[in-house]
């Protein structure tokens, strides 16, 4: 009795596993309760009028938020869950025509999230494709005919005008345009593209050359500054070094002349052997053949 006991309890159990999802499944589709999941919208509507929202994540009983008339919904009504998730897009090669009349391609890209679910549902058919249609003229409006300087560099600008045109009626729509960013302006013709490249390469040749060019004259003034200063330097060592030998040997003379005469003897025979003259040496032994030869040949004949 004890085994077919155990048994019976164990076949409940596996019945109401079994049948609990099931019992849960029925209830919610009864809209006894809902699950409200993140950054959703839940919107009940009962005979083609709107009863309400949920927006809170959790489970969420609408009998509590909207009374029995919640209990008629999955009979007569309609529950529309709504995404309210920040949602990014990219519009890619808008053309528009420059101030210079050139073709040019544009990326916009923006983003967009779902404020008012009642109005995002039932004020426009095709909201997306609404905000897309209007993103892209509002930024054709505003790029055409700009000149192409300003159309490259002030695209931030640009990017805020065209998000302040679309907003207003995105807000009635139901949904906030969020941040907008013209990312790219590009240009569609080849040729075009060609002769730009050229004009940019030959400019940069230029440039470069120019600053080359530049260098080198200042090296060279550098240089020339430092010769003359280096010149100047020489100049007035040169003058500055008969003052400095005068004293120095007047020094030595005041304290010893046997030393000047023997310093004025080195610098006259250095002197002597710079200048590559013939030098004869005579040995003192031959004072007799110095007087010879210094009586001449006329003498010596006599």
């Amino acid at each position: 009795m004890t085994g077919d006991y155990n048994l019976d309890n164990l076949l409940a159990l596996l019945l109401g596993v079994l049948f609990l999802p099931l019992v849960l499944g029925l209830a919610r589709r009864l809209g006894l309760y809902a699950i409200v999941a993140e950054r959703e919208a839940q919107v009940f509507t009962l005979f083609g009028k709107v009863l309400g929202t949920l927006d809170e994540p959790g489970i969420r009983f609408p009998i509590g938020h909207f009374g029995l008339k919640a209990l008629l919904v999955p009979f007569f009504g309609e529950l529309h869950r709504v995404d309210t998730r920040l949602r990014q897009n990219y519009l890619r090669d808008q053309m528009v025509n420059s101030g210079e009349g050139t073709p040019m391609g544009v990326g916009i890209w923006y983003e967009m999230q779902v404020n008012d679910t009642v109005s995002y549902l039932f004020a426009n058919a095709n909201p997306e494709g609404s905000l897309e249609a209007n993103v892209s003229s509002a930024a054709i409006s505003t790029l055409s005919n700009l000149e192409m300087d300003k159309m490259l560099e002030d695209r931030h600008q640009l990017s805020q005008q065209v998000r302040h045109t679309v907003s207003p009626l995105s807000e009635k729509w139901g949904y906030r345009l969020g941040s907008v960013y013209i990312r790219k302006v590009a240009f569609t013709d080849r040729q075009m593209v060609d002769n730009i490249t050229d004009k940019v390469v030959k400019r940069l040749v230029q440039v470069t050359s120019a600053m080359k060019q530049d260098g080198e004259n200042r090296v060279g003034l550098i240089k020339s500054q430092t010769a003359y200063k280096v010149s100047q330097k020489m100049a007035e060592a040169s003058a500055a070094r008969p003052a400095v030998v005068g004293d120095a040997l007047n020094a030595i003379a005041r304290q010893d002349p046997e030393v000047l005469e023997a310093v004025l003897e080195v610098l006259e025979t250095q002197k002597l052997i710079e200048s590559g003259a013939p030098v004869e040496l005579v040995p003192t032994e031959t004072r007799v053949l110095v007087s010879l030869g210094a009586a001449g040949p006329h003498q010596a004949g006599d």
